[in-house]
């Protein structure tokens, strides 16, 4: 078992593990805790009633949250002639075709997410073994294989995010910085709660939510009713 620090045993005690917290009082306890010396993030944990085995049941998507992450997002293009130019207008970290293909497809990682164009997908469904694990992978349910690359650009960069069930049937996402204030903070775990209800998919049976919590990057988990 990894040995914690001592600043989580302290914030350990404090957080009641029997109790589920209403979101304002959890809100309100991780902004008590020991903060650690740089903007910690936010992040929720949902533990869904789903059979991950089942690919009907599995939930992925993206969504803008009303107050944004607090970071801009690294964002890498694959799209050709006019697409690629609006791509680097709107903001794209790197924009490319076959060329970027091959350098992801080399190894290299560092982006936060990967948008395509419909017709460069022939070329980009090669690096499924590559970025699936990641989590990164173009897809029309995320939002990230579009035509529309401006708009993509931009709303990922601003902070939108990206979302999927993993094995166990849970799906976390990052839900802004400690720095921000309570009522903003409540408004992102509220839009993404409501949001993930809202995509229960029709073959789940029985009860969806299981478990929620929220933590900062130093803190032990705070469990929700909701």
């Amino acid at each position: 078992m990894a040995k914690r620090s001592k600043r989580y045993v302290e914030s350990r005690k404090v957080v009641d593990s029997e109790k589920k917290y209403g979101i304002n009082e959890a809100v309100k306890l991780l902004k008590s805790l020991k903060p650690a010396k740089f903007n910690e993030s936010i992040e929720i944990a949902m533990k869904l009633g789903i059979d991950p085995k089942q690919s009907d049941q599995l939930i992925r998507g993206s969504i803008s949250l009303p107050n944004g992450i607090g970071k801009s997002l690294k964002v890498i293009v694959f799209a050709t002639g006019e697409k690629a130019v609006l791509a680097k207008k709107a903001g794209a970290d790197e924009v490319g075709a076959e060329d970027l293909v091959k350098k992801v497809e080399s190894g290299w990682a560092d982006f936060d997410v990967a948008i395509s164009t419909s017709d460069m997908m022939r070329m980009v469904g090669k690096l499924g073994r590559v970025l699936g694990p990641q989590g990164k992978m173009p897809s029309p349910k995320s939002g990230t294989v579009t035509d529309d690359i401006e708009t993509a650009v931009k709303e990922f960069k601003a902070g939108k995010i990206e979302y999927r069930t993993d094995a166990g049937g849970n799906v976390q996402a990052l839900v802004g910085k400690l720095s921000f204030s309570d009522a903003d903070l409540e408004d992102n775990i509220n839009t993404f709660v409501k949001h993930i209800v809202n995509s229960r998919p029709s073959s789940a049976k029985g009860e969806f939510v299981e478990k929620v919590s929220v933590s900062s990057t130093m803190s032990p988990g705070i469990m929700l009713q909701v």
